[in-house]
């Protein structure tokens, strides 16, 4: 979930993942199989989010966590982040981009 959360951040900041990859200093591909969920991103490159977007770290985190939901807390953070990210596809859906832009 952590590839889609950051895919999420650069459609709702209205860019294209070759705008976003010049900006954290990586290839577009690399970026890509990140936000396919095909490669894990270093701690590094959340660093970068966190810096390029003006996003804490723990914030990023946070969004991306997949919470197996062992109390009651658990599972609150699990529903309240899986409703971000179907909030955030929404809005994505209704400004009509796609996965690749």
């Amino acid at each position: 979930m952590l590839g889609e959360s950051l895919r999420l951040i650069r459609v709702y900041h209205d860019l294209k993942q070759k705008e976003v990859a010049e900006r954290l200093k990586m290839s577009p591909q690399y970026l890509s199989e990140i936000e396919k969920g095909h490669k894990v991103p270093t701690l590094d490159l959340i660093q970068r989010y966190s810096d390029t977007f003006g996003i804490p770290v723990s914030s990023i985190m946070f969004f991306a966590e997949t919470v197996e939901g062992k109390t009651t807390v658990d599972r609150a953070r699990a529903f309240v982040a899986g409703k971000m990210v179907g909030l955030l596809q929404f809005l994505e859906a209704r400004s009509g981009r796609t996965h690749a832009d």
